[in-house]
């Protein structure tokens, strides 16, 4: 406790010291201090507090009640930044810390635990805290500090951030099984420009970028459902409700979802950009090295 306590509440914790060995000199000793140095801290204390803390005591000094009710509370204080400096240190370090990381619901089942499992081959004993939502959402939880990292799309551009882009990340048309197009190829989103169709809801950045394509398409989608993520659209697709613009399903995961045709869209705007954002600002260490993870292995976001 002797570095960052000291520097940020030293004068306590010569008032603690003192408490705890009711001796100036012993306490000046304890602390690696001269006497006249914890006598002059004494003095300030009293006089930032207004209230007597210390009373002459034969040759030396002791303290008050107040002084002893005060020392008390400070050596709480102390406690508990001396805990979590410690929290923080261990949150910082590369084999033991805590990553917070926030992504899309589309890269929840196969992308993100693939990039965890990567990176904790060589960190096992790293935490990490996983958050997923909409776009919005989770760069409000980064800008706030609620998360170190997010996996996003489109790539934002926002003050105080940084971001990389990853990789491109194919879309597809998934309809019904028995749909008349749902035969294997490319298709073209104005195949379907009369169909009624199942986007995400508002907020969303795959909803964003679905609403790029139809007005680059000249499309004015008739929206029969709106969802929060690719399982409940692909579930509503498979039920005849309508179709949806989709990530591209990991195969063997739940985004292959029986009774639904995934097929390519054409052009080039039938893929979306995939980016790690954080604060442009120093990063923990642990935050830092899986951050350098990720840049390295884009491809495990794809199929």
């Amino acid at each position: 406790m002797k570095d960052a306590l000291r520097e940020l509440l030293g004068p306590l914790q010569v008032l603690v010291a003192v408490a705890e060995h009711e001796h100036i000199t012993r306490a000046a000793h304890a602390l690696g201090l001269q006497q006249p140095t914890v006598s002059r801290t004494l003095a300030r204390v009293q006089d930032a507090v207004g209230v007597p803390l210390l009373v002459p005591d034969g040759r030396g000094v002791r303290l008050t009640a107040a002084g002893r009710a005060l020392a008390e509370v400070a050596a709480r204080a102390l406690a508990d930044l001396d805990r979590g400096i410690r929290a923080v240190r261990d949150d910082d370090s590369p084999t033991t810390g805590r990553i917070a990381l926030g992504f899309l619901h589309t890269l929840g089942a196969a992308a993100v635990p693939a990039l965890v499992r990567a990176f904790r081959q060589d960190h096992p004993g790293v935490r990490f805290q996983l958050h997923q939502g909409a776009a919005g959402a989770v760069l409000d939880q980064l800008t706030a500090g609620e998360v170190d990292l997010v996996l996003t799309s489109p790539v934002p551009r926002r003050p105080g951030l940084a971001c990389a882009a990853l990789v491109d990340q194919p879309l597809v048309l998934a309809m019904p099984g028995d749909h008349p197009l749902g035969v294997p190829g490319p298709i073209a989103l104005t195949a379907v420009a009369d169909e009624e169709f199942v986007l995400f809801e508002p907020g969303y950045g795959l909803r964003e970028t679905v609403e790029a394509m139809f007005a680059q398409a000249g499309i004015v989608p008739r929206i029969a459902f709106e969802g929060q993520d690719a399982h409940t659209l692909r579930g509503l697709v498979a039920a005849g409700l309508g179709v949806a613009v989709v990530p591209a399903a990991h195969p063997g995961t739940s985004e292959a979802f029986v009774g639904v045709v995934e097929r390519p869209l054409e052009g080039p705007s039938s893929t979306r950009t995939l980016g790690l954002v954080w604060r442009d600002e120093p990063l923990p260490r642990v935050t830092a090295a899986f951050r350098d993870s990720v840049l390295a292995r884009p491809h495990l976001l794809l199929p």
